[in-house]
């Protein structure tokens, strides 16, 4: 039974990452970086492709490269750990998440009274964000 091997380009498509990408988690020590042949080409296991699709996947979860390398030391075995790591992100997207409310709220009322504002003596919006802090 043989395992897959990849070229770069074929382990970036398989992982939905860039080509610079893995050249970037390979230089920060996220993914191994294959021997190179003789023949010029490194080949990528398939267990590399899967940390990058581990990698990419957390990344879309909102985890930090450096969360991310946290996640790969803790692996499998470490759920209560991986548990508190994941519970700390949660609440800060869930911050994020009130911020982006409070923010739309103030667009939205911006907006309104730029629709409203007959007078036309310039704009409340632009007004509203040159005005000094006293």
């Amino acid at each position: 039974m043989s395992k897959k091997t990849f070229t770069i380009n074929l382990a970036a498509k398989k992982s939905g990452v860039g080509i610079e990408t893995i050249r970037y988690y390979q230089r920060i020590g996220l993914v191994e970086k294959p021997e190179k042949p003789l023949s010029g080409y490194r080949i990528y296991s398939e267990g590399i492709v899967t940390r990058l699709l581990f990698i990419h996947r957390a990344k879309e979860l909102g985890f930090s490269l450096a969360e991310i390398a946290n996640l790969l030391v803790l692996g499998d075995a470490q759920c209560a750990e991986t548990k508190v790591l994941a519970t700390h992100k949660l609440e800060i997207i869930k911050s994020k998440l009130h911020d982006l409310q409070v923010i739309a709220g103030t667009l939205e009322q911006l907006i309104q009274s730029c629709e409203s504002n007959s007078t036309n003596q310039g704009c409340p919006i632009i007004t509203v964000i040159s005005k000094k802090i006293t």
